[in-house]
């Protein structure tokens, strides 16, 4: 198999067991496993699968470097576009300005970025939640 193929196949591959292994760190509430996956996981879509960019490059490396953030990596189609930040809740609003300014001043872009809580997903409610 040549070099690019067998790249590709070791993202998908690693990334099926990373997935697994994330599943069960947040089941166990291990968010600094989760986090070193998450960087795992964006190397590989960089490094091995070739979709990411330099934008989404730059602002997870800007998100790295600061002190709350447990792990980051890109997120959807890649070639621009969002990531997913895993950030101490103490230090959200630290995190927010730091990383937009970082990210303006190595881009001159402004980036929207949103707080969002994980919640439990999609499940059955009783009707009464719902009345």
């Amino acid at each position: 198999m040549d070099e690019v193929v067998y790249r590709r196949a070791r993202h998908v591959v690693s990334e099926d067991t990373r997935t697994l292994d994330a599943a069960n760190a947040m089941r166990v509430g291990d968010a600094e496993t989760l986090g070193k996956l998450m960087n795992a996981s964006h190397t590989s879509l960089r490094d091995d699968f070739e979709v990411s960019s330099n934008a989404l490059n730059l602002i997870v490396e800007c998100a790295r470097e600061h002190e709350a953030c447990i792990g980051a990596r890109m997120t959807g189609g890649g070639f621009g576009g969002c990531t997913v930040n895993l950030v101490r809740r103490d230090k959200i609003d630290e995190f927010q300005k730091t990383v937009a300014a970082g990210y303006q001043q190595a881009t001159g872009l402004t980036p929207e970025i949103y707080i969002c809580k994980a919640v439990k997903g999609a499940e059955e409610l009783p009707m009464s939640d719902m009345l």
